[in-house]
């Protein structure tokens, strides 16, 4: 349910303070040790942003979707390694369990994820299963009450630290489609789950990446989500159309934060006695910039307020993570280039957003699969 204007108003303001002050200075510190602190991450559970998505009455803030992508966005100002400690909790690590649970699923899970008690993953991509998901090799055999697992998932975000993995496998051998796939809630600590070391990666340190094996991994039957087989790909498909508009609502943010440093430095820095700022073709990349974050804005709040009011959203999600992931990127590469050397070294932040947003253009669907979406989506539509 939506927060009232004063409220959310509120919220809004304490999540701009804490960027500012807590997120922003830590940022090279994050970057360098890959490590994110402990104190940092109790702050973020004190003021409940890992139960941003989480309905009410299991101890989230019950934000409704426009609402989330307005405190993503405002988050998106600091580095995306701070958004992603509990991003997961909001996202694909907790909305399967809150869209198509069972009852006793929701009691036992969603307080704890939202509190931050434990962190939530979500294991779907294989080495040979990323953007055709559907193909993945993971299985889930029953054995008697217990269905056993095996199988290995790849690049699974926050995977070390996770308390609870949602995992995809196939439960129907005999079924090679969509349909044969189940999701499943396995806890840390189970036996025959392990962990391989986590991934150095381009960018975003302090958010941290592993592969999850299974190996004759049992779990009880009551582990299914819903209850129910071969509901799972369907399952993670409802879940990745809200993950799609807050990673642009992250976008959005990132590209303002790129923006605002990029004026900033080049309203400061002189060349033939003026400050770079009066020169046009300068003006022209700051231009761009605006005009296309202004877009991304508007295209994410609409889509947002469409999936509130109960609309079919699977379209403008991938044109948004599309669009987006796009653009940032773009806005990334003029704020280099707005910099000139400066940007090109460490000490000024602004290589380490250039990294770090690659990521988006890759992760809960590729650009090329979005253009897919898209396409097919308007194919069904004139299809009616």
């Amino acid at each position: 349910m939506a927060l009232d204007r004063e409220t959310f108003a509120q919220l809004l303001d304490t999540i701009g303070r804490f960027v500012e002050k807590r997120l922003i200075p830590l940022e090279a510190e994050v970057s360098q040790t890959d490590t994110m602190p402990p104190a940092l991450v109790d702050d973020m559970r004190a003021l409940g942003l890992f139960g941003l998505s989480i309905p009410e009455d299991h101890g989230g803030l019950g934000l409704t979707v426009e609402e989330e992508v307005q405190v993503i966005i405002e988050f998106g100002h600091a580095s995306p390694a701070f958004r992603s400690v509990f991003g997961t909790n909001n996202g694909i690590g907790s909305q399967g369990i809150a869209i198509d649970g069972t009852a006793a699923q929701k009691r036992k899970y969603l307080p704890k994820l939202a509190s931050g008690e434990i962190i939530g993953s979500f294991a779907l991509t294989e080495a040979d299963s990323g953007s055709d998901a559907a193909s993945l090799r993971t299985t889930a055999r029953m054995d008697g009450n217990v269905y056993v697992l095996n199988g290995t998932k790849r690049f699974i975000t926050n995977a070390p630290n996770a308390g609870l993995f949602t995992v995809m496998a196939r439960s129907d051998p005999d079924n090679k489609g969509a349909s044969g796939i189940s999701a499943f809630l396995v806890e840390a600590g189970t036996p025959g789950l392990s962990l391989g070391p986590p991934y150095k990666k381009m960018g975003q340190q302090g958010a941290h990446v592993c592969d999850v094996i299974f190996e004759d991994c049992r779990i009880p039957a009551d582990a299914v989500i819903g209850g129910v087989e071969g509901r799972g790909f369907k399952t993670a498909m409802k879940v990745l159309d809200r993950g799609r508009l807050t990673i642009s609502g992250m976008c959005v943010g990132n590209a303002e934060r790129l923006i605002r440093d990029s004026l900033a430095y080049a309203m400061e820095r002189k060349q033939f006695g003026k400050a770079i700022a009066e020169f046009q073709l300068v003006q022209a990349m700051l231009a761009d910039c605006e005009a296309e974050v202004y877009a991304a804005k508007s295209m994410v709040l609409d889509a947002a307020r469409r999936k509130d009011a109960g609309g079919k959203v699977t379209k403008q999600a991938a044109i948004c993570k599309y669009f987006c992931s796009e653009m940032v990127g773009r806005v990334a590469d003029r704020a280099v280039q707005i910099h000139g050397g400066a940007g090109y070294m460490a000490d000024y932040g602004i290589e380490r957003f250039y990294r770090d947003v690659r990521l988006y253009r890759l992760y809960e669907g590729t650009s090329q699969i979005q253009q897919l979406i898209i396409a097919r989506e308007m194919m069904k539509e004139a299809a009616r």
